[in-house]
């Protein structure tokens, strides 16, 4: 009797194991799935992530273009601006000349456009 007793908790105990083991391998198996769930999407992330990286250079590049070339225009305007002034001081001095000058008809005011012309050159 107490053979048949152990047998019965032998098997009791067997089964027990066998179920206790199903139930770590599908643990297993479901911790492997979504591992490998999670590596494929942050190797998609990652490539998202790099894709938005090299579309950041780029705007990065572009807003260094950018302002290298508002430097330049500034330089120019500035340029500009000196040389229309000197443009400007040398009519003034051409006017200033010239003010005493009276001429009634075409051939008295030619010599004194010559010189304003020249003037300003």
């Amino acid at each position: 009797m107490t053979a048949i007793l152990w047998r019965a908790v032998a098997a009791a105990l067997l089964a027990m194991l066998l179920v206790t083991g199903v139930g770590m391998g599908g643990g297993w198996w479901l911790a492997a799935h979504d591992r490998y769930t999670a590596l494929t999407a942050l190797e998609a992330e990652q490539g998202i992530s790099a894709l938005l990286r090299a579309s950041i250079e780029v705007q990065n590049s572009a807003i260094d273009a950018m302002q290298a070339a508002t430097v330049q225009a500034d330089a120019r305007g500035q340029a500009a601006r000196q040389m229309a002034a000197a443009a400007g001081r040398r009519y003034d001095i051409a006017l200033a000349k010239l003010g005493t000058v009276r001429a009634v008809t075409c051939a008295d005011a030619m010599p004194a456009v010559n010189q304003l012309l020249e003037s300003v050159r």
